[in-house]
């Protein structure tokens, strides 16, 4: 959590951070009434390409980039709503845990912070941080969006990690696509612009991967499950998710 907060005394990062909410925010808002699965919630995202691939790229930058542009996409696309909230803080999980579980969700992350199209590794770590971070955001909107009693936990959990995971998956051919322009080329890879020691509190780093990975997994998995208290269990691992965050 360190780097996001350094991130702001970074020119170079602070413009990144810029740029990474316009583009969100302006596909948000082109495509705000495309599609919508929840009116006034959320919709069939053309945006869910870039998260997983901003927060990759540009480590806190993406993070912080994806929240802000959540937030104008909601203010200028006509969503605001004290759910925004949720979308802020849901969001800017969406493009964190991409850069901070890269390296240390072990045994699938990738030894050093790279991304290669050969590699094995490289693909199950963005497969397995693709959906950890979709569903972390699924549950820590929909607990704000429940108790706000718009939308049920156990039907937005649903639909946001698989909306969120689908434009992941989707997103792997841009970020293929850009990888070696944006690090070999033009030095923008976060790593290439701020210190990103990986050898600081690794153990530290690996329980909070995991820590964070479970909560994640029993939140959306709830809302599958008949019976259960379901809000309480979102809550609980909307909780966990922030904790264990905190720890990366």
């Amino acid at each position: 959590m360190r780097s996001a907060f350094l991130l702001w005394k970074n020119t170079r990062m602070i413009v990144l951070v810029s740029v990474c909410a316009a583009i969100y925010a302006a596909t948000l808002i082109a495509f705000k009434t495309a599609i919508p699965l929840v009116p006034g919630i959320t919709e069939v995202r053309v945006a869910g390409v870039f998260p997983v691939v901003f927060g990759f790229l540009f480590g806190p930058a993406g993070a912080w980039g994806l929240a802000f542009g959540n937030l104008i996409g909601d203010i200028f696309g006509g969503t605001l709503t004290p759910a925004s909230f949720g979308g802020f803080f849901g969001n800017f999980l969406l493009g964190y845990l991409p850069y901070t579980l890269w390296t240390t969700l072990a045994p699938f992350a990738e030894k050093s912070y790279q991304w290669n199209t050969g590699s094995w590794r490289s693909w199950a770590s963005y497969i397995m941080v693709a959906f950890i971070a979709s569903a972390s955001c699924a549950v820590v909107i929909s607990v704000v969006v429940d108790v706000l009693g718009m939308v049920p936990y156990a039907v937005l959990t649903k639909i946001i990690v698989i909306n969120n995971t689908i434009g992941a998956l989707i997103g792997v051919i841009l970020l293929i696509a850009v990888y070696d322009v944006t690090k070999k080329h033009l030095g923008l890879v976060w790593t290439d612009i701020m210190d990103a020691d990986e050898t600081k509190g690794k153990l530290r780093k690996t329980a909070g991967a995991w820590m964070v990975a479970a909560f994640a997994i029993v939140g959306v998995a709830a809302g599958f499950v008949p019976g259960l208290p379901i809000v309480a269990i979102g809550w609980v691992s909307a909780a966990g998710i922030i904790f264990s965050s905190l720890l990366l």
